[in-house]
């Protein structure tokens, strides 16, 4: 077993993952999921050798004492674990322009990620305070923070600024930044592997699609657009999340149909994408089943939410020129050979054949083409933000 060893920590606003990872192989030695915080029925999973674990955290608790139970619990079962840790990851969603690459934690980093908290209200406040819990738990570990936006850094000016008064940018920096940043990163690499190409020679479009949902063109290895904008809202249709629309609907509903701007960020953020459309779920295992069931709603969500990301793939051979191939990944990507099928069929105009038989078997954590020999390339990586997270945190902790 090495060494180099990562404890690395992605907390939401009311949940925290976690794993440690060897930073060499990249395997998980333990991981798991505290969730439920603020509730009476929160709660730890994690897995260890194969084995799963669950426990009970007590009402009420937050991310603090989630992270003193992996302390005073988990690790104090495995401490050849704990003795080989060497530092602590934390996933950052927003780093605005300050961050462009990975840095190790300093009071001036926790009042930058404090600075961009308004770009990701329900992200950003939440890595904080895992941050600080790590802090008070593991005083004598350097903690390392890994930006989502980071990637997204290499754009051009024609991709990230917006049509409005250039002074918005110049004075309150309100510009396209990006998410999913670390998954594009990792997936890109491991598709220069299955191409047998180097990084840097690559062009790929990537569509990560989960709850959140992102399309990146990714030019000679480093990002060139993506969809995501000043926050993660903008682009694709998500869980719950709209996407595009016309900002003047905005002022419809605060002007006409009397909704507080509380009322309307509420309705954009956690009432729309395919939860509002489909009125049933914003799960796309749900969304799936309805639409197998002839349920309408659900059966114009999955339109809608493949019509939308097949316009956004096929607009983004615009800045790359030469498409090597489109990845999927996320747990929709992962996992929805149907999702996957019915975007390919409507990019008809690129003449993509999708091979059935590669598409079924690429799920459930298995990656590969899922194109026909001679047709354009299309893969599915199943992703691995956390193993990125443990090499950047090994590099900053070993460059020291």
């Amino acid at each position: 077993m090495s060494d180099k060893l990562v404890l690395v920590l992605n907390c939401g606003s009311s949940s925290l993952k976690f794993a440690i990872i060897d930073a060499q192989s990249g395997d998980d030695k333990i991981s798991g999921l505290a969730e439920c915080f603020g509730l009476e029925d929160s709660r730890i999973k994690w897995k260890f050798n194969g084995n799963k674990h669950e426990a009970s955290l007590g009402a009420f608790t937050a991310h603090r004492e989630a992270v003193e139970f992996i302390v005073n619990n988990i690790l104090a079962e495995h401490p050849e674990l704990a003795a080989k840790i060497k530092a602590v990851g934390h996933r950052i969603v927003h780093g605005g322009e300050k961050f462009t690459r990975s840095v190790i934690v300093t009071p001036e980093v926790i009042q930058g990620i404090e600075d961009c908290a308004s770009l990701a209200p329900l992200h950003n406040p939440a890595h904080l305070i895992g941050i600080r819990a790590a802090i008070a738990s593991f005083p004598n570990l350097p903690q390392v923070t890994v930006f989502d936006t980071a990637f997204h850094q290499t754009m051009p000016e024609k991709a990230y600024i917006y049509a409005l008064p250039y002074k918005l940018y110049r004075e309150h920096s309100i510009r396209r930044y990006g998410m999913h940043g670390t998954s594009n990163l990792y997936v890109c690499r491991e598709a220069a592997k299955v191409l047998g190409k180097d990084t840097k020679d690559i062009n790929v479009i990537c569509a990560h699609l989960g709850n959140g949902a992102s399309v990146t063109a990714i030019k000679g290895g480093i990002s060139v657009d993506t969809s995501m904008g000043l926050t993660p809202l903008e682009g694709l249709v998500m869980g719950t999340r709209c996407g595009d629309l016309d900002p003047s609907i905005i002022f419809h509903l605060v002007n006409q149909l009397n909704y507080t701007i509380d009322e309307v960020n509420n309705l954009l953020n956690k009432q729309s994408g395919l939860l509002g459309i489909s009125e049933l779920t914003n799960d796309c295992r749900g969304i799936e089943e309805g639409y197998h069931d002839n349920h309408k709603g659900a059966t114009l969500a999955l339109d809608i939410f493949c019509y939308r990301l097949a316009k956004y793939i096929a607009s983004y051979t615009v800045p790359l020129g030469r498409l090597d191939a489109i990845i999927f990944t996320g747990g929709i990507g992962e996992n929805s050979k149907l999702i996957r099928e019915r975007v390919l069929n409507l990019l008809e105009i690129f003449n993509f054949k999708v091979d059935d038989d590669l598409n079924t078997a690429a799920r459930f954590g298995q990656q590969g083409i899922i194109t026909k020999e001679g047709s354009p390339i299309a893969m599915v990586i199943p992703t691995n933000e956390e193993w990125v997270i443990a090499e950047d945190a090994i590099k900053l902790v070993t460059a020291k």
